[in-house]
């Protein structure tokens, strides 16, 4: 049974009866939604018949489109989620099955997804309240087959944490994988995971910092959109001098808030550190560290896994850059996927605190430039072990590269990367903040000569800011 008409109109034509009246006002969508369903689309198709301008004003978002155009250090890119280089799986292209199970969609399988499709707009995973709404790992957004469609779909509230946490806890194909200060301890978590998200106490939700008007959310990664506009910050609630010491206020200027009350990240699961390819497909024994995650696989190489983490540290000014598909790059040298942009002379930068992931992945020996394995799949790294084909069928079906005619050379080396992801959450209570002497005198959290300081500024006398 399908309804158009709104819900006042179908009391009014006594579409309901009055033994229904309560429940419905309680919940709206148990007698509008009705099934069964045996796909995601389906339901799309019942809920866009009241909600189309809000699945037309979602489409217009990025975590729809999975790109955005922002400015990078002499040039306008459209860059995110659908065309960054990482140093994780690489890319998406030609692995679209596995890494599109993050997708607020459903059916992105390769380049032939049809973006202007609605019904392809996946609802439920932002909107589910029963907690049963899972995504099929390698599913291309599809939900497992045991979920329950007509039940979530009848169910439908505002997002909590767990809904955004569906995609952004487990990003990398894993719990607390690749952003270290969002896990899935910031579901529900303590006030020592979180002072702000703390569920016996502020118990924000994502949106409470994260604003949202017609389904555009408010921030942006560094890892996806270095060079957006859409930052938010400390600011958009505190002052910018919230301390009773005028000494501390002081350093506000040069200081961000992030820096001194997040001392540390990954503080109840461990994160992925850095990522070595060129080991895999060796035949060595599996291994586990610690924390009883896997330091070497055969099919994806070594890995360094870490908890409780010191931030490194860096200026940043709003702005980053970022490598593009088909930048050159020096394979004697470090290329930094993702940068922080700003330095001690720039009065716009402040010091920030950053994960950084570092790897060692497949580049083309004779282009010079970064390769988008496919790793998932018919031909993928995973099932052949073969790089040389894994690299030509990976680029083969990015997009980016076909615009600008590169193929596969057929030669491949292992070069080493950093990627820079600014860290957020996991803010500690204040009597757990980093204290003056963690970062002055004889303490050693900041590198004071590689942040463009001859040494401590509080021995040297001067400010909190200077240039050399």
């Amino acid at each position: 049974m399908k309804h158009s008409l709104s819900l006042t109109a179908m009391f009014a034509a006594g579409v309901f009866g009055l033994a229904s009246l309560n429940a419905v006002a309680d919940n709206p969508h148990k007698e509008a939604i009705q099934g069964p369903f045996t796909q995601g689309s389906q339901v799309t198709e019942q809920c866009i018949e009241c909600h189309e301008d809000h699945a037309k004003d979602f489409m217009k978002s990025s975590h729809w489109t999975w790109e955005l155009e922002q400015k990078l250090p002499g040039r306008t890119v459209k860059r995110g989620k659908k065309n960054a280089i990482n140093n994780f799986c690489t890319s998406i292209a030609g692995n679209e099955p596995r890494c599109t199970s993050c997708h607020a969609g459903y059916g992105w399988k390769d380049n032939s997804f049809d973006f202007s499709d609605m019904t392809k707009v996946d609802c439920l995973v932002c909107h589910d309240t029963t907690g049963t709404y899972i995504k099929d790992p390698a599913g291309a957004g599809e939900a497992l087959a045991k979920v329950n469609l007509e039940r979530v779909a009848q169910n439908v509230g505002m997002p909590v944490r767990d809904n955004c946490g569906t995609c952004h806890f487990y990003g990398g194909g894993g719990d607390a994988v690749k952003h270290g200060d969002l896990d899935s301890s910031m579901a529900y978590p303590d006030k020592a995971t979180d002072i702000h998200m703390d569920t016996d106490g502020n118990d924000f939700q994502c949106q409470t910092c994260h604003t949202t008007e017609q389904h555009q959310i408010t921030g942006n990664a560094m890892g996806v959109s270095p060079g957006g506009d859409n930052d938010i910050g400390c600011e958009n609630c505190h002052d910018s001098a919230p301390h009773a010491n005028k000494r501390l206020n002081t350093h506000t200027a040069s200081v961000a808030c992030q820096t001194c009350h997040i001392p540390f990240f990954a503080r109840n699961e461990p994160t992925k550190m850095s990522w070595d390819w060129s080991t895999a497909g060796s035949d060595q024994e599996e291994t586990v560290d610690e924390y009883g995650k896997h330091t070497f696989m055969k099919k994806k190489g070594s890995f360094v896994w870490g908890k409780m983490v010191k931030p490194e540290y860096a200026w940043y000014n709003g702005k980053a850059d970022a490598y593009m598909v088909g930048d050159k790059m020096d394979p004697t040298k470090v290329t930094k996927l993702t940068t922080p942009l700003g330095d001690i002379a720039d009065k716009t930068a402040k010091i920030y605190p950053f994960k950084v992931h570092r790897g060692k992945q497949i580049y083309d020996k004779k282009q010079n430039i970064f390769v988008t394995a496919k790793v998932y799949g018919k031909g993928g790294y995973w099932k052949e072990f073969d790089w040389d084909k894994a690299a030509k069928l990976g680029m083969e079906a990015n997009q980016a590269l076909a615009q600008q005619g590169i193929k596969y050379s057929g030669e491949h080396g292992f070069a080493e990367t950093e990627m820079w992801w600014r860290i957020n959450h996991m803010v500690s209570p204040k009597d757990q903040a980093l204290k003056c002497n963690d970062c002055h005198n004889k303490g050693t959290r900041l590198d004071w000569q590689a942040l463009g300081y001859d040494g401590d500024p509080m021995k040297n006398k001067k400010g909190p800011k200077h240039a050399k």
